[in-house]
């Protein structure tokens, strides 16, 4: 099915930067897809001063909510989801809801997000939690899913097998991976390693149609193209996120330091900047912003806190993506599917 418009609500009060960031990348995803269509949820007069020198043809394909208020990136889930009903993540997923937009993108206080999202959009049958998944490179110029990044910090077997449903279906569907290889992170490759919701986990895989599952992966396979799709609970999953991003961190700027040492060191540094720049275009972290809040009736895509512009665009571009290939739809066929033949 192809789309000939794409609406997507935008929290623009959202993440570190809120409309410093927000704005300027909603412009360039608008000139860059002309059938893209905006609606904007924040301050209207803090929008409209920005869009005030836009051209008409831009001004056309935009809506402003007013919303007088906003989710503080410190906020607790609970007080924002009570209280803030006038802010502008929550009017953003409302659009969501009542049929208005075909996505939302924020960049806001994760756990709030989470927590209004559930309430406003609720879970597809068969889903009995969403999953924050994301994409990671791998070698061979491939890309990971790993899910659940944060969203459920305890997962029994049942909510584990749902997400590898879910990430397989993300796969096929956004990155174009057919029959998808779907693994389980544990502490060994070994079928006697892990604890027991993970072992009766691979049980579940194992018996499941439709599912391509590999086995077990260790923390060091991550990056190494063995899967597709990598599943694990809330708890791990962001602390394996949150290593690799450490990780990546700490290389750039040893390198950085490493290459001033002296004048041989600079020289070097010189010589191969064109080889580093090609390898920091492959990892750069800007172009895997966007993590997807997957197994709710809607599409919900949340951006990093402290995203670039740039990085906010890859948000849009993969909110975008999702709503072309039907994403909750696909989730929801294949769950479907799933458990009439378990049954």
């Amino acid at each position: 099915m192809t789309f000939s418009r794409l609406t997507i609500a935008l929290d623009i009060m959202g993440g570190d930067n809120g409309p410093h960031v927000t704005l300027p990348a909603a412009l360039k995803a608008l000139q860059e897809n002309p059938q893209l269509y905006f609606i904007l949820c924040g301050d209207e007069k803090i929008i409209s001063q920005f869009m005030s020198p836009q051209k008409s043809a831009i001004r056309d394909r935009i809506e402003i909510q007013h919303c007088s208020d906003h989710v503080a990136m410190d906020e607790r889930p609970s007080s924002a989801l009570r209280n803030k009903k006038d802010s502008s993540m929550r009017r953003a997923l409302e659009r969501v809801e009542n049929g208005d937009a075909d996505a939302c993108v924020s960049a806001g206080n994760t756990g709030a997000l989470l927590a209004i999202a559930y309430h406003v959009l609720k879970t597809l049958p068969g889903i009995d939690r969403p999953a924050l998944v994301s994409a990671l490179p791998t070698d061979d110029h491939h890309k990971l899913f790993l899910l659940d990044l944060g969203a459920n910090v305890n997962c029994d077997s049942e909510t584990l097998f749902q997400y590898a449903v879910m990430g397989s279906v993300l796969a096929e569907e956004v990155a174009g991976i057919e029959n998808p290889r779907v693994a389980l992170l544990n502490v060994g490759e070994e079928q006697i390693k892990g604890n027991d919701q993970v072992k009766f986990t691979a049980q579940l895989l194992q018996d499941a149609p439709g599912i391509n599952y590999t086995g077990f992966v260790e923390g060091n396979d991550i990056f190494t193209n063995c899967a597709d799709v990598v599943v694990t609970d809330g708890f791990v999953g962001n602390i394996a996120l949150k290593a690799c991003e450490g990780l990546a961190t700490l290389v750039l700027e040893e390198s950085k330091r490493v290459s001033q040492e002296n004048w041989w060191t600079k020289l070097l540094a010189k010589i191969a900047l064109p080889l580093l720049r090609k390898i920091y275009r492959r990892v750069n972290p800007d172009q895997y912003n966007g993590a997807s809040l997957i197994g709710l009736r809607g599409i919900v895509v949340k951006s990093h806190g402290n995203a670039s512009s740039d990085a906010f665009l890859f948000a849009i571009k993969e909110a975008e993506q999702e709503i072309q290939r039907q994403v909750p739809k696909k989730i929801k066929d294949k769950i479907e599917s799933v458990l009439m033949e378990r049954s």
